[in-house]
């Protein structure tokens, strides 16, 4: 496939790649950032060929990496697994990760913390349901025990509790304890946290207002 370059042209549909023609015949594409050295004239030998095509797979998957995690932080397995359905090679896709690491996009740490505080924010849960949310995301444990030790589970809770009450609280107050308490077991939190947030103002009022025909929340 050695040959003499008599053309580079920028493809039509990407204007990030260029088509490489040898011998007056298409060759290869190529990113735009890679074919930057080349020149009408030069000649390529098999080696340079073969190391120019294994540099842009490299850059496509890096590229496909990037647009990937543009959506959302991911875990170092996300990434991976993404890249290998898109039909990388096993190498190349180690490669991209290398990469990535070495400037801090890919970061299971970082990850899991984001993966915490983002459900902390905006849906709380236990860390019963945390755990299997990261390892579900191929997070080691040690990353996750580490993670965790700063989540507060039972501000979690409180709020998952004060938002369900709102929902319930034309309920009597028996049903509405019970249905407070499926709903925070569904959410991943222990009988334990969920007896410490039900023991609380405004929560304990229902135990001395079992006579009241509903309980009103106040929150």
């Amino acid at each position: 496939m050695a040959g003499r370059i008599t053309a580079l042209e920028p493809q039509k549909h990407s204007s990030d790649r260029v088509n490489v023609y040898l011998d007056d015949v298409f060759a290869f594409g190529l990113a735009v950032l890679l074919a930057a050295n080349l020149r009408v004239g030069m000649i390529l030998t098999d080696d340079e060929i073969a190391a120019l095509r294994l540099a842009d797979e490299v850059e496509r998957a890096r590229e496909k990496a990037l647009n990937y995690l543009s959506f959302r932080p991911r875990s170092e397995a996300e990434v991976q697994g993404y890249l290998l359905e898109s039909d990388f090679a096993e190498a190349t896709v180690a490669e991209v990760l290398h990469r990535l690491r070495a400037v801090g996009l890919v970061d299971d740490e970082a990850f899991a913390r984001y993966w915490a505080d983002n459900r902390a924010r905006f849906r709380p849960r236990g860390k019963r349901m945390l755990v299997q949310e990261l390892r579900q995301k191929d997070v080691a444990s040690n990353v996750i025990e580490m993670t965790l030790t700063e989540y507060d589970e039972v501000a979690a809770a409180q709020q998952v509790a004060a938002e369900q009450a709102r929902r319930l609280a034309h309920l009597p107050p028996d049903q509405f304890r019970r249905r407070l308490w499926d709903r925070l077991m569904r959410r991943g939190f222990s009988p334990d946290i969920i007896q410490e947030v039900l023991a609380t103002q405004p929560f304990s009022q229902l135990d001395t207002e079992e006579s009241e025909e509903h309980w009103t929340w106040n929150g």
